[in-house]
């Protein structure tokens, strides 16, 4: 049986082991036992926290309306008011004497209250007017609630109640009470003390406490909520804490003022809101993976210090590689996974270096010498007679045409002479378009002068495009083609068509006839031929520019050819225009 020794356990093993016993299970039991401990002193704490704070919304809700409640007294027993509501005005101005005297001190309270909004006194006294804040005890206000909860409470007590505003909301809470302490009168008074929604509003958005508030009546049902998706308003709603309080956890106070008797104040907390405080004790939580990974890492540290080393010095030959250094790592060669890893990387950086040694360095001299190839097949299509025997016996011949008055004939030995002139200079790689436009006009009038109105053309050069630079004699084999091959070996008479023209920073040259066209089987095997490079061949002149577009532009340049039988034949070429490009 094979002896068990670390250092026969596979590199993955060592470090899952090392892993799981070191790192992996101290550390998910410490975190565990850290989160509920934490998680549960948290929510503990924030509990007491919204605890007290919904115990101080209570408190202040509490207070603004006992000093309604306490106003209500004063007003109740003010004997010199209970007189002014019950006393029989015989004319208008008394009235109004009596109310500039007693409703005066009424209206004092509002603005020193801030949780007091106005206060109104409502009386069946006929002979009252009914306006700054006195109202008539009609039919319409005795269906009212806050009315029938007013003359239902025993002994004259203050009554809490909601009713409907201006708005026709119930957003309106108020204090009411009857008057008559010192008299049994027939004459029904009532006081209303209007609360201040904005107020109540303002403690119930408290900063303190973070959720939904409900103040609840004697009922269960919903007085006041600051949710916004419960509409308290329009009506009196049930509160269901199965759906208001779902996922989250509700806290409840209740009051013990007789006019709030049985009324209760709940608030709901999502739980994650619970556990946000939990993030404030990242500082502890850190220090504690901190230490628990101190000690594991002592371990793995021991275990893998032999592996570092090999591996840096495995990492630093890679990045040589980067560079184009091909070293290998040179010392003694182990049999476990970082030996393995080390030759494959010798191995492999052998390769390399023997792949780029063979096999670039061989492309490069390969395409440089059929680089060179291709200069020899253009200079050996270059005439290598002498060109200036050539010009001298043609300007003799053309002097001779003007002598004997043959204008015609000596311009066309004139523009032989130019296209000859201009076959011969081969050195000049780069033309503008307007010389190239002018040698294909001598080259189109020497073939309209041998065919008459056989053949036709027309010259179409925007005025912009003259001065762009293309390469010497990009277009003349193209318009030799269309006047020999197209428009020569047709019966009839044919019509050459050139275009030349700038789009988006791009020359666009056309050369189209109605020729005779190709077979499909020439066209397909010009078309293939472009493709071989090897040999220049057949269709020498198509073969020459296309070569010449290929190394000036590499793929910046598009050239399409399309014929068809007995319809014609179009050459398009489309190549960028360089503004900084010099003829030469």
């Amino acid at each position: 049986m094979r002896r068990f020794h670390i250092n026969n356990i596979r590199l993955r093993d060592k470090l899952l082991m090392v892993y799981f016993l070191c790192v992996f299970l101290p550390i998910i039991l410490t975190n565990i036992i850290f989160y509920f401990v934490t998680v549960g002193n948290v929510k503990e704490q924030k509990m007491d926290d919204l605890s007290l704070s919904l115990e101080q919304i209570s408190n202040d809700l509490q207070e603004g309306i006992d000093d309604a409640v306490s106003v209500s007294h004063v007003l109740y027993t003010d004997n010199m008011l209970d007189s002014f509501l019950e006393r029989r005005y015989e004319e208008t101005i008394d009235f109004v004497l009596a109310y500039n005297t007693y409703y005066r001190d009424v209206s004092k309270y509002a603005p020193i209250y801030s949780f007091i909004h106005s206060i109104s006194l409502y009386t069946e006294n006929e002979t009252a007017i009914y306006a700054g804040g006195i109202y008539e005890i009609n039919e319409e206000v005795k269906q009212t609630e806050w009315y029938q909860k007013t003359v239902e409470s025993p002994d004259m007590s203050p009554v809490l109640t909601r009713s409907k505003g201006d708005a026709d909301e119930l957003d309106t809470f108020s204090v009411t009470r009857e008057l008559g302490l010192y008299e049994n009168s027939p004459i029904q008074k009532i006081i209303k003390i209007d609360l201040s929604l904005a107020v109540i509003e303002q403690i119930f958005d408290s900063a303190t406490f973070h959720g939904d508030v409900y103040l609840l009546n004697e009922n269960g049902e919903i007085e006041y909520t600051n949710n916004p998706n419960v509409n308290w308003l329009n009506g009196k709603l049930v509160f269901n804490p199965n759906r208001y309080a779902n996922n989250g956890v509700m806290i409840e106070t209740g009051y013990t003022a007789q006019y709030m008797d049985n009324w209760r104040l709940v608030g709901i907390v999502a739980e994650n809101e619970l556990l946000e405080d939990v993030q404030t004790s990242r500082k502890s939580l850190f220090l504690i993976t901190f230490l628990n990974f101190v000690i594991p890492s002592a371990v793995i540290i021991f275990i893998t210090s032999n592996l570092h080393i090999r591996l840096s010095n495995i990492i630093r030959h890679i990045r040589k590689v980067e560079k184009q250094n091909f070293d290998i790592i040179k010392g003694k060669q182990y049999r476990d996974e970082i030996g393995v890893l080390t030759s494959e990387f010798n191995r492999m950086s052998l390769k390399i270096k023997g792949l780029i040694n063979d096999v670039y360095v061989a492309s490069i001299q390969k395409k440089d010498l059929e680089l060179q190839s291709k200069r020899a097949q253009l200079s050996a299509m270059q005439s290598q007679i002498n060109p200036h025997f050539l010009f001298n016996v043609l300007e003799t011949i053309r002097m001779r045409s003007l002598i004997k008055k043959e204008d015609e004939t000596a311009k066309i030995i004139q523009n032989m002479a130019m296209m000859l002139r201009r076959s011969f200079i081969w050195g000049k790689d780069w033309v503008t378009v307007e010389e190239e436009v002018y040698l294909i006009k001598c080259f189109l009038e020497i073939q309209y002068y041998r065919f008459d109105d056989k053949m036709k053309y027309y010259i179409d050069v925007e005025p912009e495009a003259n001065e762009a630079v293309i390469p010497n004699m990009m277009l003349i084999p193209f318009v030799e083609n269309a006047s020999i091959h197209g428009i020569e070996a047709m019966k009839g008479s044919g019509v050459i068509n050139i275009k030349i023209s700038l789009s988006d920073n791009r020359l666009i040259c056309e050369i189209k006839d109605d020729g005779v066209g190709m077979e499909e089987e020439k066209y397909n095997s010009i078309l293939k031929s472009l493709q071989e490079e090897e040999y220049i061949g057949e269709h020498v002149g198509i073969k020459n520019v296309y070569y010449r577009l290929k190394l000036h532009y590499k793929d910046q340049f598009k050239f399409e050819l399309k014929s068809k039988k007995d319809i014609g034949t179009t050459v398009r070429i489309s190549i960028p225009v360089d503004k900084d490009k010099n003829v030469v």
